[in-house]
């Protein structure tokens, strides 16, 4: 009895400091903001508890035996689509509503697999299969099952936080992002066993610049067409911008970053100029386009809280204080900010560097000359109530003290 209590504390240390930060943590908090906390830990203790079996039962044989490459790519394919099923949503009939224990099993089944599926051949399997060869076989599979459960359940309980305090289309978004990210993930991963070549060695920094400028002009498209819906569902009030005004300096500015900024990697994609080598590593790339994409969701998540918030007010112009906008004034700015600094590590070149400066001169321009002057003149005390309780850029942890609004929204 002493050497199963031996064992199991140990597994359980083990595994519980081991999943800290590792990708199945992740996937809990993923799955918590996309289902009850119920069925996820369910599934979450069904997929542990049989790899974790599995380990200890077969042994170091499994490694050599499972082509392991080929799961994560099958991994890979289930989370691309369950982001695509994320991002589509859900919407239920009254008939509906009533079979949610089919929703639960649903659920759990999904969790479950995902879970099963990613962690064949992880770490935490290889650290089970090791402590097996060392302590008894019930004591291993029993601490490393509960060592990950409880690390996945702090990610849950983090995640139904988030899901109270984020607006419902921020968490789908938010969401459907992370199931994408884990796929690719679990791609490049997929790649790597199966090629034995780092995913990097298939990053050169032509193909980072195509896929920048594919990147940006998605973007540019998608955001063109997301403005408009926006603007149709809540007018906005109009702005002057006759030539040497802040309005004219701001669409002036944008239009000549748009320009550069498509330049750059078009320019390094044809080998026509050279990245920056001190940025070049191909996982700064990797990273520069997570941070593109993760602007843009910010982006396309304040479009959406303008929408919900037009038809809040049935369509009369006014200032958004629903989703992202209850503690940010400007949160679109700040994505586009962000969106711009992931195209500029994807393809660090001076001509990147121009475009993010003149992205930043004209978001602070229509930020503090062009928007919150006019919204300040509209609504007067309304609006600066709004000013005292919100970040201009970035959500304001604590009211302000200093009532001035004329003074936080002039240039400078």
């Amino acid at each position: 009895m002493y050497d199963v209590l031996v064992a199991t504390a140990v597994s359980f240390g083990v595994i519980f400091v081991a999943e800290l930060g590792d990708k199945s943590q992740l996937m809990a908090l993923t799955f918590a903001t996309r289902f009850t906390m119920v069925p996820v830990l369910v599934g979450i203790t069904i997929a542990t508890s049989v790899v974790h079996l599995v380990s200890v039962a077969v042994g170091h044989g499994l490694g050599a035996a499972v082509p392991t490459g080929w799961i994560a790519l099958v991994a890979a394919v289930a989370f691309l689509g369950f982001g695509a099923w994320t991002l589509r949503g859900d919407s239920l009939t009254a008939e509906e509503e009533g079979k949610a224990s089919r929703v639960a099993r649903s659920a759990v089944m999904a969790v479950t697999a995902a879970f099963f599926l990613a962690e064949l051949g992880d770490k935490t399997m290889l650290a089970t299969i090791t402590l097996a060869t060392q302590h008894g076989w019930f004591g291993v599979w029993l601490g490393s099952t509960l060592g990950m459960v409880v690390a996945d359940a702090l990610a849950i309980v983090i995640g139904r936080q988030l899901g109270k305090r984020l607006p419902e289309r921020t968490i789908r978004y938010g969401a459907a992002g992370l199931f994408v990210v884990f796929g690719l993930w679990l791609v490049a991963d997929a790649v790597e066993r199966l090629t034995g070549e780092p995913v990097g060695a298939f990053f050169a920094h032509h193909a980072a610049g195509w896929i920048a400028l594919v990147l940006a002009v998605v973007g540019i498209v998608l955001g063109i067409r997301y403005r408009r819906r926006a603007a149709s569902s809540r007018p906005m009030l109009g702005a002057p911008w006759r030539f040497g005004s802040p309005s004219w300096w701001v669409r002036a500015l944008s239009a000549v970053a748009a320009v550069v900024g498509l330049a750059a990697p078009l320019l390094v994609a044809v080998d026509v100029i050279q990245p920056l080598s001190l940025f070049s590593d191909p996982g700064i790339a990797v990273a520069g386009a997570g941070v593109f994409l993760g602007g843009f969701a910010l982006w396309r998540a304040a479009m959406a809280s303008l929408v919900a918030s037009g038809r809040a007010t049935e369509g009369r112009p006014g200032f958004a204080t629903m989703g992202l906008h209850a503690r940010t004034r400007n949160p679109g700015l700040t994505g586009v900010v962000v969106a711009t600094a992931g195209l500029l590590l994807m393809v660090p070149t001076v001509m990147g560097v121009l475009a993010m400066v003149l992205i930043v001169v004209a978001v602070q321009i229509q930020a503090r000359a062009v928007r919150e002057p006019r919204l300040a003149a509209a609504y007067g005390a309304a609006y600066a109530g709004y000013v005292l309780r919100s970040g201009r850029f970035l959500p304001r942890l604590r009211p302000a003290e200093a009532p001035g609004l004329r003074d936080r929204v002039r240039v400078g």
